[in-house]
């Protein structure tokens, strides 16, 4: 029985070009516009557009910093974002 291997083991699992990020922020835009109707309706097409845009704008990990100085997201180890100092 062969199993086949990715060519790059750290590549993400695509779907139509979308990235996994993406393909959550498609799919819970698509469930919102879905149970709202509405205007909403074009939340799966703009919503996407614009994080897909902003992503490729700035560095990588850009997305997840701003959730940690927003409070969304912790990181574990680390000092909190306002800290000026930090000794090990």
């Amino acid at each position: 029985m062969k199993k086949r291997f990715p060519q790059y083991l750290t590549q993400p699992f695509m779907i139509l070009s979308f990235e996994p990020d993406e393909q959550m922020i498609t799919l819970t835009c698509v469930v919102v516009a879905l149970t709202v109707w509405g205007w909403a309706v074009l939340l799966p097409f703009t919503v996407p557009y614009l994080y897909v845009k902003t992503k490729k704008k700035y560095p990588r990990g850009f997305i997840k910093h701003v959730f940690y100085i927003l409070g969304f997201v912790r990181f574990d180890g680390y000092p909190t974002f306002h800290e000026r100092e930090f000794l090990e």
